[in-house]
């Protein structure tokens, strides 16, 4: 599989470390954790918090929704009181016969055609996938709240795609990239829903994020509490996965590393099923590689 070329829209960490101001990284790139890691779990914390946005409106980037493919089909799915779009691939399967299906979260603030370009081991391997273009991307109603809400909408889609004829509920997955990839892992934290869970160079630590990896212009609520930053950030709360999760970061991506991996050790230290893995290349480059063994850990699960 080949792996798609990168836009302007997706995320900026990868980047922005790469150029961060001295002392905040060693000079093999290694940036330590920094959030605070809790002991409640997840989804309880989320649902006795309410994110205090300071602005309100649509995703960063100003990008209309693209053309869909033939045999692509344009979708709609309830998110609370909104209606979002999505990308449905409909694998052809024999009556009777139900596929395992996939969650998949873009990269990025918006969706675009390369996306979609990325789900393509999955679809061939025989996947019914879906990707959602979620609240203010795209022009779709809304507010950005860079990792909160959209954790809503994610779970949403999967509940969508579960109700799906063609498809065996009882094998949904979620996997996403960048900023799918840390949507992915906080979603896996939300719901008992998915089967099991990877994240492609996700961010599990928004303390790290929102000072070197997005401008501050794009941080829709306060970053000076930590109590956002930690709803936020998979590793803060990396003992609440309710499924198996793998969590692929490339070898040139050593900004992820630490956080990563502590995020994974933590997790089993809570006997959970969860493992950091390192793939040659960077943020694109090693996707190729990352998806054909995410496609064997999900057909483990």
């Amino acid at each position: 599989m080949s792996h798609p070329r990168p836009n302007a829209h997706l995320c900026t960490l990868a980047l922005a470390v790469a150029v961060a101001l001295p002392g905040f990284q060693g000079e093999d790139g290694l940036v330590p954790p920094e959030v605070a890691v809790r002991s409640d779990d997840f989804a309880a914390a989320r649902a006795a918090f309410h994110t205090k946005l300071v602005r309100r409106g649509p995703a960063p980037p100003k990008a209309s929704l693209p053309r869909a493919p033939q045999g692509v089909s344009v979708v709609d799915f309830p998110s609370g009181e909104l209606a979002l779009k999505g990308w449905l691939h409909a694998p052809e399967v024999e009556a009777g016969v139900k596929a395992p299906a996939l969650v998949f979260l873009h990269g990025g603030f918006a969706f675009g055609a390369e996306d979609w370009t990325m789900t393509e081991a999955f679809r061939e391997a025989g996947y019914a996938v879906l990707a959602p273009i979620l609240r203010g991307e795209n022009g779709q109603d809304g507010s950005y709240t860079l990792f909160y809400d959209e954790v809503d909408d994610v779970l949403a889609a999967g509940r969508f795609l579960a109700a799906q004829p063609f498809v065996d509920a009882h094998h949904v997955y979620v996997a996403g990239h960048s900023v799918g990839g840390t949507l992915a892992l906080l979603a896996a934290m939300a719901s008992k829903e998915f089967r099991a869970a990877a994240s492609f160079s996700g961010s599990p630590d928004q303390v790290i994020y929102c000072r070197l990896g997005i401008p501050p212009e794009q941080i829709p609520f306060d970053a000076s509490d930590p109590r956002e930053l930690q709803l936020r950030s998979p590793l803060a709360y990396a003992r609440s996965f309710k499924c198996p999760v793998r969590m692929f970061f490339g070898s040139e991506e050593p900004h992820f590393r630490l956080s990563t991996e502590r995020t994974a050790e933590l997790a089993r230290a809570a006997h959970l099923d969860v493992a950091a893995v390192q793939v040659e290349g960077d943020h694109f480059s090693a996707l190729p590689a990352a998806m054909e063994q995410c496609l064997v850990f999900f057909e483990e699960h």
